[in-house]
Formats: C-alpha cells, structure tokens, sequence
C-alpha cells in the first residue's frame, strides 16, 4: 500500500542537499586523508595505505550492516531523528580524524586507526538512513530523479570544494603547518556538515509509506546473489574498475608534488576533475541509449587503457599537460561509474527472475560492501608500490623512486581495465539503459 503526497521542489531540493554535506567528508577522505597521513602526520606509507584499507574494509561491513537494519526495521525507524541525532557525532568523528596525535609511535599509530574506524561507523549509520529516505521522499517518478540529479550536482560542488578549499582555508584558519591547515578545514567541513544535516533531517517529511514484508534470511539472499551471474560479473567488474581509478585518484596529490614540484596544481587538478564529472554525465547517458551499457563499458576502459599507454610513452613535465590528461581521464572514470549504477538495478530484476527472490536492498548494500573493500585493496597496492619504489614522504625523491611511482600510476590502472573488461564479457545483461525484462540464461 502507498500513499502518494507531492512534496514541493523546495523541499526535494532541500533534502538532495544533504548529499553535499555527505560528500564534504567522502570525498575529503577520498582525496586527502591518504596524502594527510604520509605528508602531513609523516606515517609511512605502507604504514598509512594498511590502515586506510582496514578502515575501508570496516566501512563497507558496516554499511552492509545497517542496510540490513535498516530493511528489517523500516516500518518503525524514524529518518528524519536519525539525521538529526546521528549529525553532532559524525561531524565530531571527522574532525577527530584530522587531529593530530598527541603521542608518537606505535601508539600514534594506533590512534589515527581509531578514529579512522570510528569516523566510518558513524558515516554508515547516518547515510545508510539518508540513501534510504531517498525512496520515501516521494512516490513519483520524476521527483525522485530531480533529487537524483540535485543530489549528484551537490556532490560535483562538494568535491570541487574540497579539492580547492582543504589546504589554503585551513591553513588561513588555525596555522601554517600542514597538519594543523588539514585539522582546520576539517573542523570547518564538520561543522558545515553537522548544520546542513540537522536541518534536513529537522525538516524531512515522508512523501510515500511503504508497506512490505520482512526481507528473506541473510543466507537465502547471500546464496542468491551468487547465483546471480548478473551481479557477480557487474560486480567483479565494479572491483577491477574501482581499483583503477582509486591508484588513478589517490596518485594525483603525489606525482604533482613530487614528480612536478607543483602541489598547488594538483589541488586545482582535482578540482577541475570534478567539475568534469558534472558536465561529462549526459554525454555517457545519450552514449549508453544508443550503444547499450555492456558495450559502453568496453569502449570506456578502452578508452582509458590507450590514455594510460600514451602517458606511458610520453614523459609529462607539465602541470597544465598533466591536468589535461587527468581531465580526460576523469571522463573515462565517470562513463564506467554510470555504466555501473545503470545496470546494478538491472541485475535486481535478472536475478528475480532466475532465482526467485527479490533482493533490491542486498543488491546495493553487498555493492557497497564490494566497492569499499576494492577502495582498500587499491590503497594499499598504491602504498605498499610507493613503499618498494623507495618513497619516503617531504623529501626529494630518487629518479628510481619517481620512475617507480609513475610505472605504478600507469601499470595497476592498465591491468584492472583490462581485468573489468574481462568480467563484462561474461555478464548476460544486454543493451538496456533502465531495468527491463532479461533473456533467461542459456541452458
């Protein structure tokens, strides 16, 4: 049963805001928080990148567990209180990250993976809530693809914020020093954080009711997601591209600083990376329309595998040829993520209709699980590379620890492409754009 209520576009716009404060601390975490470690903090970076992939690991586990908490207990759960609540802590959880730590050693160490943990346990219980609401601002179409759309361009202007604003806003509020100029804007960004939240959550109103049963067990959905070759392929694909383009992100901080001596210019990199992905989103979609996703998929990672060979072959030493060729990177980057959440609701219906059961909320939450854990594994194959190349942080490198650093931008991209595209070929979903009925498999 669903009762249908329109809410105004002020308001859906007002609740899409809060993905801006959502990607205030993602994408600082996504674009920083490694560099902050080994720069900063002066960890080394095998030490640090080990420590952001436990973390990473953690965050996907704990957002496939408050999904299933979430499932289970939606009738009673009050979303909008749990934004409000769950605000002051996870703003106060971002800024603890960012301190730097009052001992030294192993117990330093020990403290950055703490609050690390903690920052992401308080994410996953406030945003699983928020991705949930999503589903229940309203019952109508088009209004839920306005927030969606809201919601991306509030998350291009986070991350481009982020990217421009960490280093000199920091440091104009608190000091000069690297870690203080991080800890400064991170108690800036919480702070805007924890305000945009509480007011969407203080003034969240449901536009649908839902009524529906308890989901299956969490075996019966486990065992039917692995037969769902569908979501296995998407997703194996998902965990080779994620790789790739997390070394791809996570180098630009490095190779600016230590292969172009231009910090500065790797900041504006990111920033113009991000904007990028706002205005490169339609271009994939018309793209996916004509071609289909599946073979989308093909041409994006092609496309980026005969960037990454041509800057395999041509020695950059500019900041403005570098940000160039990242920004035509970051068009590859987002014609695979929208290929990926594109055909992700696809498989709900391809595995309903092989197996059974309808598995809307594991579908996503395992997808999240799979993505954090591939974030990981990516962090700590750039470090542990960094690390064997000889990398030691804020001092100036050897030509054999810069030609290491630069093969590992180059080569882990090229070879998890290539293994994505591998896992697509098996996939069995064709050329739809939005979930449609799927051809059973072949016997």
């Amino acid at each position: 049963m669903m009762e249908v209520v329109r809410p105004s576009k002020l308001r859906l716009l007002l609740f899409a805001f809060g993905d801006f404060a959502f990607n205030l601390y993602w994408q600082s975490v996504m674009l920083f928080l490694l560099f902050y470690y080994t720069d900063a903090l002066n960890l080394p970076i095998a030490v640090a990148a080990t420590t952001y992939m436990i973390a990473s690991v953690w965050d996907g586990i704990a957002n496939f567990i408050a999904g299933l908490l979430v499932d289970r207990r939606h009738a009673t759960l009050r979303y909008g209180a749990i934004l409000v609540a769950g605000a002051v802590p996870l703003g106060a959880c971002f800024m603890l990250m960012y301190m730097p730590p009052l001992t030294s050693g192993g117990w330093a160490i020990a403290s950055i993976l703490a609050t690390h943990l903690l920052f992401r346990t308080a994410y996953a219980a406030v945003n699983v809530p928020y991705l949930a609401m999503t589903a229940r601002v309203s019952a109508d179409g088009g209004d839920r693809a306005f927030v969606a759309g809201m919601r991306m361009l509030f998350g291009t202007a986070a991350a481009v914020a982020i990217a421009l604003c960490t280093v000199p806003v920091g440091r104009w509020l608190i000091g000069s020093t690297a870690s203080q100029a991080y800890f400064g804007a991170a108690v800036l960004f919480g702070a805007i954080g924890t305000a945009i939240l509480v007011l969407v959550g203080a003034t969240y109103r449901e536009g649908t009711t839902i009524d529906r049963p308890l989901p299956a067990s969490v075996r019966a959905v486990l065992v039917s997601l692995l037969k769902n070759r569908a979501f296995v392929t998407l997703s194996a694909s998902m965990m080779a591209m994620i790789v790739a383009i997390t070394v791809i992100n996570k180098s630009v901080l490095y190779y600016f600083k230590y292969l172009l001596n231009d910090p500065e210019a790797g900041q504006l990199a990111l920033a113009s990376m991000g904007v990028v992905s706002g205005i490169a989103i339609p271009l994939w979609m018309v793209l996916g329309r004509i071609l289909g996703l599946r073979a989308l998929w093909f041409i994006t990672a092609g496309f980026g595998i005969a960037a990454l060979l041509l800057f395999a072959a041509i020695d950059v030493h500019r900041s403005g040829l570098m940000q160039l060729f990242l920004i035509t990177l970051q068009v590859m980057i987002v014609g695979l993520n929208f290929v990926f959440w594109a055909m992700l609701p696809n498989t709900v219906e391809y595995g309903e209709q092989t197996t059974g059961l309808h598995v809307e909320g594991a579908v996503f939450g395992v997808a999240a699980l799979l993505q954090r854990i591939a974030i990981g594994i990516a962090t700590a194959i750039l470090g542990w590379s960094f690390a064997s190349a000889g990398y030691v942080p804020n001092v100036q490198q050897s030509a054999d620890t810069l030609g290491g650093m630069r093969a590992t931008i180059v080569v882990v991209p090229v070879i998890f492409l290539a293994l994505s595209c591998l896992a697509m070929l098996s996939n069995p979903l064709g050329r739809q754009v939005t979930p449609a009925k799927v051809e059973p498999e072949p016997a």
